[in-house]
């Protein structure tokens, strides 16, 4: 699978990790920065393009991470076609996946140990969209919404 990945300062060495693992993993991994560490950068130079690349790229997902979490999946679901999801457990990760039909998972880095978050990552990406009905109507509802006001 293809993997978009993007963090801040704050993620930055929670994205090299999840990098080496998810190559290791056999997937192919985009990265969307930060590729130097700067206490001073701003989440969305990296989130908004790598929310960009997952609306672009049918069947990828991606990650952002950030200390929390929350900024990083603002920005991203800012991109038409996203649906960021702060996934801070193995139940959100799920969740996020089967009945949101998620395509970014944003974690904190600050909140999660690095095999923590690995696991989130796991479980996310290998979680697919469950295809009921139900979830397919209120995905559609937001996609309209997001249609009309853009």
């Amino acid at each position: 699978m293809r993997v978009h990945i993007a963090a801040d300062h704050a993620g930055f060495e929670l994205r090299e990790y999840l990098i080496s693992y998810l190559t290791a993993a056999g997937h192919e991994v985009i990265d969307h920065g930060a590729t130097e560490y700067d206490a001073m950068d701003a989440y969305p130079t990296m989130c908004i393009p790598c929310g960009e690349a997952v609306a672009a790229d049918p069947g990828s997902l991606g990650i952002v991470i950030g200390g929390s979490g929350n900024g990083e999946q603002i920005a991203a679901n800012k991109v038409k076609g996203i649906r960021a999801a702060l996934v801070w457990s193995e139940a959100t990760a799920v969740l996020a996946r089967e009945h949101n039909d998620a395509n970014i998972a944003a974690i904190g880095a600050r909140q999660h140990s690095k095999e923590e978050a690995k696991h989130f990552v796991k479980v996310f990406l290998a979680t697919p969209f469950s295809q009921e009905s139900r979830h397919q109507e209120r995905i559609a509802l937001m996609s309209e919404y997001e249609e009309k006001r853009r």
